[in-house]
C-alpha cells in the first residue's frame, strides 16, 4: 500500500472539510463557538484550583486542630515551668520532649535543631532536646521500591544484586537499607560493591511543608503572648527554615559528602562515605556502606585501650579544627552516633593493641556551616578571646554587644584568679547562657559552630581526660593568624 499518498489524501480531506465547514458558518458564531469553549476550559481550570486551594485549607485546618489539642498540655504548663519547683519543671520538659516526638518529623527535626541553640533555648530545655531520637515508623518495603525505581527509571532488580528489604536504621526523614550493586558486565568476579540505600519516607516533604505553615503561624502569634515571648519562636523558625532544606534534598548531602571527601583527600585516618553516581537523587541517595563501631562504644563502654582513645581524641579534634579554621566546611551534626570508628584488624592481638591506629568516618553530613568572612574572623578572635580569658573581648566577637554593658561586665569574672580554674569550655557554655539570658542576638552559624566544638570537646573529654583541645586550638591559633598558616600546621600533622 502507498502510504505516502494515501496519508497526505486523508490529511486534504480532513481539512477540507473542516474549510467548507468554516464556510458555511457565519463569523459571528464561530466567534461565539470559540469564545464558549475557552470560556468553558477557564471556569473549568478555575474550578479545579478553587477546590484543590479548598481541601488544601481543610487539611491544613484537620492538622492544626490535632497539633493545637497535641501541644495544648505543654502550652498551659509552660507559664508554671519556672513557679512550680524543679519537680514540676522536670515533668514539663517531659512533656515537651513527648509532644515533639509525636508531633511528626518536622517537630522532631525543630526539637533536634533547637537543642543546639543554647543562646536562644534555657539549657536544660536543650539538654532535654538533645535525647529526642528520631526514630521513626519504617516504611514497606513497597514503597523502597517505588521510589527508587521512580527515581532512577529502572527495575530495582537491574540496578541492585541483592537488596535487603529489612531497614538497618529508619529516621525521621528516610530509612536505610543494606544492598549491594549489580555488575555492569555479567560472569565478573569481583567483590561485590556493598552500598547503603537511603530512601526518603513517602510524603514526608509534603508533610513538613504543611508543618512548616503552621509552625511558622504560630511563632508569629507568640511574639504575642508574654509567657511564650521569651523563646523568641519566630527568630528560630526563620533559621530552622535552612537546617530543614538540608535534611530533606539527599542530592544536596551527596553533594556535601564530596566536597568532605574533596576537604580530607590526603588525610589516611578520615573518610566520609561516597556517593555512587549516577544513583543520585532528591529522594534517594546510594553511598558506600561504611563499617565501624560507633565512636560512643570508645567513649562509655571500652575499657583500657588508652592509646586508641587517645589517638581518636587527637584524629577528631585536628578534624574538626580543619574543617573551621581552614576550610570553613563544618559538619554540623557531629554526635557520636555520626561517627564511626575502624580498628586495623591484624593477626597478632599484641601487634593489634601496639600499631594499629584508628581510622574515622563522619556519617550523615546533612547539616553543615560556613561561615562569612566577617563572622569567620569574630569566630577566630573568639577562641583567642576564650584562650586568653579575655570574656569582653569573647561576648564583643560573637554577640556583637559592646553597647550592653551589663552583659561586658559579667564577663570580667573571666579574667580574675578564681575564673583562671574554670575550663575554657564551661567559659563558652557560660556565654552562651548569658547571651540567653539578656537576649542578644548570635548569628545562627557561629553558634552552631561553637556547640559542635563543645559537643566534640565533651566526648573527647571523655576519651581522654587528659587531652586538652582548648590548648591545641590556643596552640594552633597563636602560631600563625593566616589560613594558610593554620592548614599547613594541620596538614602536617594529620596527613601521611
Amino acid at each position: 500500500m502507498r502510504y505516502h499518498v494515501v496519508i497526505p489524501g486523508a490529511f486534504g480531506l480532513m481539512f477540507g472539510g473542516l474549510t467548507m465547514t468554516q464556510a458555511a458558518c457565519t463569523d459571528s458564531d464561530c466567534l461565539s463557538y470559540g469564545n464558549s469553549v475557552s470560556m468553558s476550559a477557564d471556569r473549568q481550570a478555575y474550578m479545579i484550583i478553587l477546590f484543590s486551594a479548598m481541601l488544601e485549607v481543610l487539611v491544613l485546618l484537620i492538622r492544626a486542630i490535632y497539633l493545637a489539642i497535641l501541644f495544648s498540655p505543654s502550652i498551659l504548663m509552660a507559664p508554671f515551668a519556672d513557679s512550680f519547683g524543679p519537680e514540676f519543671r522536670i515533668l514539663w520538659l517531659q512533656v515537651v520532649h513527648r509532644t515533639l516526638r509525636q508531633a511528626g518529623p518536622a517537630f522532631i527535626k525543630w526539637g533536634q535543631w533547637a537543642a543546639t541553640r543554647p543562646d536562644l533555648f534555657p539549657g536544660d530545655l536543650c539538654s532535654e532536646l538533645a535525647e529526642l531520637q528520631s526514630k521513626a515508623p519504617e516504611h514497606s518495603f513497597e514503597c523502597t521500591q517505588r521510589t527508587i525505581e521512580k527515581a532512577f527509571g529502572r527495575k530495582i532488580s537491574d540496578i541492585f544484586e541483592s537488596f535487603d528489604p529489612i531497614p538497618v536504621a529508619s529516621g525521621s526523614i528516610a530509612q536505610v537499607h543494606r544492598a549491594s550493586l549489580k555488575f555492569r558486565y555479567p560472569g565478573q568476579k569481583v567483590k561485590p560493591v556493598e552500598v547503603a540505600v537511603k530512601v526518603r519516607h513517602p510524603g514526608v516533604s509534603e508533610s513538613i511543608r504543611r508543618d512548616f505553615v503552621l509552625i511558622n503561624a504560630v511563632a508569629k502569634i507568640s511574639n504575642f503572648i508574654p509567657a511564650l515571648k521569651w523563646l523568641r519562636l519566630d527568630e528560630s523558625v526563620q533559621q530552622f527554615s535552612v537546617f530543614m532544606m538540608s535534611q530533606v534534598d539527599l542530592a544536596r548531602e551527596a553533594a556535601h559528602l564530596n566536597r568532605f571527601i574533596y576537604n580530607f583527600r590526603s588525610w589516611r585516618n578520615v573518610s566520609f562515605p561516597k556517593p555512587v553516581y549516577p544513583l543520585v537523587h532528591p529522594a534517594v541517595l546510594v553511598e558506600s556502606f561504611e563499617q565501624g563501631e560507633s565512636v560512643a562504644h570508645f567513649v562509655d563502654e571500652l575499657a583500657g585501650r588508652n592509646r586508641i582513645k587517645a589517638a581518636l581524641a587527637d584524629i577528631g579534634t585536628h578534624a574538626l579544627l580543619k574543617m573551621m579554621l581552614v576550610d570553613n566546611f563544618i559538619h554540623a551534626d557531629m554526635h557520636p552516633g555520626n561517627i564511626l570508628v575502624r580498628v586495623a584488624q591484624n593477626k597478632s592481638p599484641r601487634t593489634r593493641l601496639l600499631k594499629s591506629k584508628p581510622h574515622v568516618v563522619f556519617l550523615d553530613v546533612g547539616i553543615t556551616a560556613e561561615l562569612s568572612k566577617s563572622d569567620r574572623v569574630n569566630l577566630l578572635e573568639f577562641f583567642k578571646a576564650v584562650a586568653l580569658r579575655d570574656g569582653r573581648t569573647a561576648a564583643e566577637c560573637t554577640c556583637n554587644c559592646q553597647s550592653n554593658r551589663e552583659v561586658k561586665e559579667s564577663f570580667d569574672f573571666w579574667g580574675t584568679p578564681e575564673g583562671d580554674s574554670i575550663h575554657p569550655a564551661d567559659c563558652m557554655h557560660q556565654l552562651l547562657e548569658k547571651v540567653r539570658r539578656h537576649r542578644v542576638n548570635i548569628d545562627g552559624n557561629v553558634c552552631t559552630v561553637i556547640v559542635t566544638t563543645l559537643v566534640l570537646e565533651g566526648w573527647q573529654r571523655k576519651l581522654d581526660p587528659g587531652y586538652d583541645m582548648m590548648h591545641t586550638l590556643q596552640t594552633l591559633l597563636f602560631k600563625a593568624n593566616l589560613a594558610e598558616s593554620l592548614a599547613y600546621t594541620i596538614e602536617g600533622i594529620m596527613a601521611p
